[in-house]
């Protein structure tokens, strides 16, 4: 049955009790964005020297203190103190060395991020020590690379609500375990799983909340999600500035993912989807949700139980008997041609999107305090796209904003590539700040996107691999650090190469504006790419207008269902007209028969 036209303006379409279930959905957002970017106050990396050490310096000179002590211990470099080399003396009565020593006697740190100590300081990983940061946040988005591939197909297969529950347990024992680690590789193992469980809550609560929404409704309620997510992201800084320590910080972490437990205790705050359970012919289940669902926004369901149109009657009618719950894998997605596509081309731009993002923050170096302004800046610009798209997309159409704001992307990266010499700062800072925000864009509106193409069915297993692949684009920072970021300007070739690709690959995709989310694998292989330039009423693209045919209200399915229904409806009552019928039969034959015998 068609869940957005048929079940869900019966139960009360998006009624009071839908309107509150989810802004209510829209909370965990926040407590899971501390949750995701901890990870950049805790790898921030704080100002260092090297602690002196009185038995390098000669006599004369083992008295000072303060900055005099550090002229005479340390080396000078570009930066100031040398932050990985001691200054060694040759003689006795020298009073200025001509060699360097490692540190013998550790390091002192500033504080970073509104935190006095982090996981740089707690363990020391600066100098020849540096390269264990990437390796974290490499070893951190491989643990979300993976949560959204395993929960993803878990949350197709178990449900929605379920996996989210046990995703959330894995969160809060995985938080506990970051704060109490007692060494760097306790720490990089538990953060594997730290964010696996966050990957899995982020997908299902996005599902959810896109499956219980009406057709006007999905994209707002998505966009106002991310301005949850960017709430949490802005009072993050906050919470490090008064917690001092990163341990305290990811107690008060958990502490916010442990109050989603309510979620799990009230049904009613989280219910399973009743459009997969109808999707896998979970019938009975789904009668429950639809009937919680009605009764929540004002619907009396049980008035028209002996009607013959009720709801619950035109499901059996559908269903003919008892049916069997039928689950997809995601070994289903590889095997169709017009999913899989929408799937990889949709992957591949949220890829490129948040791999292009670095060659833009890259030219923010030298404007304000680094750590600080960076990060505000970024959650500016991804506020500022989740209102731009919410104001865009259901005007002009999700294929056409996505082509739109993926061209942003890639001329501002070849502005940047090729004329950064020849650039004044103003114009320069305006040029990257125009391609981080277009690159936000382009990732959330690939990420709904791909959940409207994508059938019920096998919603989770491919919005996992979307989501994935934003993270591959992601990881690839953190990889070039390993390697003391050589090779950046053949990354910033590269994304901007990709960019250029993906312009063309949009063209290939379908529009999924006003059109019901699709249920099946049948459902997902009719979204077929529509012509460009032919009907403004399928594309909707700025700047061409044509005339808007009528729709049509006659539909064959729905026509073939009702005469199903009629001639059961026959054989099961008997009708008081069937004898006088049979009798004008009888007499039609009799007239045909003497008419034959006279001829």
């Amino acid at each position: 049955m068609d869940f957005d036209g048929r079940i869900l303006p019966r139960t009360g379409g998006f009624g009071r009790f839908s309107r509150l279930l989810a802004a209510a959905l829209w909370l965990p957002n926040v407590a899971l964005a501390l949750g995701f970017f901890s990870e950049l106050l805790y790898t921030e990396e704080p100002e260092h020297h090297c602690r002196p050490d009185p038995s390098l310096l000669p006599l004369p000179l083992r008295n000072l203190s303060g900055s005099d002590l550090l002229d005479a211990a340390l080396p000078p470099s570009s930066a100031g103190w040398s932050r990985c080399q001691l200054s060694r003396y040759q003689e006795p009565g020298e009073q200025r060395s001509n060699e360097s020593s490692p540190c013998t006697q550790g390091w002192e740190y500033g504080s970073s991020a509104g935190l006095r100590s982090n996981i740089i300081s707690q363990w020391d990983l600066v100098c020849k020590e540096r390269w264990k940061i990437p390796l974290e946040k490499v070893s951190y988005l491989i643990g979300w690379l993976g949560g959204f591939l395993v929960f993803g197909c878990a949350c197709d297969r178990f449900g929605r609500r379920p996996v989210f529950a046990f995703s959330l347990v894995l969160v809060i024992l995985a938080g506990v375990g970051v704060a109490v680690s007692l060494d760097y590789i306790m720490f990089v193992l538990i953060r594997v799983f730290y964010g696996s469980a966050l990957a899995g809550s982020f997908l299902t609560l996005y599902i959810t909340r896109l499956e219980i929404c009406d057709l006007p409704h999905r994209l707002m309620i998505t966009m106002i999600a991310g301005l949850f997510w960017v709430a949490g992201e802005l009072l993050l800084p906050g919470l490090a500035v008064l917690s001092k320590e990163w341990r305290i910080l990811q107690g008060v972490i958990t502490t916010s993912q442990v109050l989603l437990l309510v979620y799990w205790g009230c049904h009613s705050l989280f219910p399973e989807s009743p459009r997969w359970l109808l999707a896998t012919q979970q019938l009975d289940r789904a009668k429950k949700e639809l009937q919680r669902f009605s009764e929540g926004n004002g619907v009396n369901l049980d008035s028209e139980m002996y009607d013959e149109d009720n709801l619950f009657t035109e499901m059996d009618s559908i269903a003919e008997g008892p049916v069997q719950a039928r689950y997809h894998s995601v070994c289903d997605l590889f095997r169709t041609r017009v999913i899989w596509k929408n799937s990889l081309i949709l992957g591949f731009t949220a890829f490129i999107g948040t791999g292009i993002r670095h060659c833009y923050l890259q030219n923010l170096q030298g404007y304000g305090p680094t750590f600080y302004f960076v990060y505000f800046l970024m959650a500016a610009t991804e506020a500022v796209s989740c209102l731009f798209l919410c104001g865009t997309v259901n005007k002009f159409g999700r294929r056409a904003i996505l082509l739109l704001c993926t061209i942003l992307t890639g001329v501002s990266s070849l502005l940047l590539l090729a004329l950064t010499e020849y650039l004044f700062p103003g114009i320069e800072l305006a040029i990257s700040i125009l391609g981080i925000l277009a690159s936000h864009a382009v990732v959330m509106l690939s990420i709904f996107f791909a959940s409207e193409v994508l059938p019920t069915v096998i919603r989770g297993s491919g919005l996992g691999l979307v989501l994935a692949a934003s993270f591959v684009g992601r990881a690839t920072v953190p990889i070039m650090d390993l390697h003391n970021r050589k090779g950046f300007f053949l990354h910033h070739v590269v994304f901007s190469s990709f960019a250029i690709l993906s312009v063309l690959s949009i063209m290939l995709l379908p529009e999924s504006k006003r059109k019901s989310l699709p249920e099946s694998l049948r459902d997902g292989e009719s979204l077929r790419r529509p012509p460009l330039f032919l009907s403004h009423a399928k594309d909707d693209l700025p700047l061409l207008s044509s005339s808007r045919t009528p729709h049509s209200d006659y539909n064959p399915e729905n026509y073939s269902r009702l005469m199903t229904a009629t001639k059961k409806m026959l054989s099961r009552e008997p009708s008081p007209y069937q004898a006088d019928r049979r009798l004008l039969e009888h007499l039609q034959g009799e007239d045909n028969q003497a008419l034959t015998l006279d001829t």
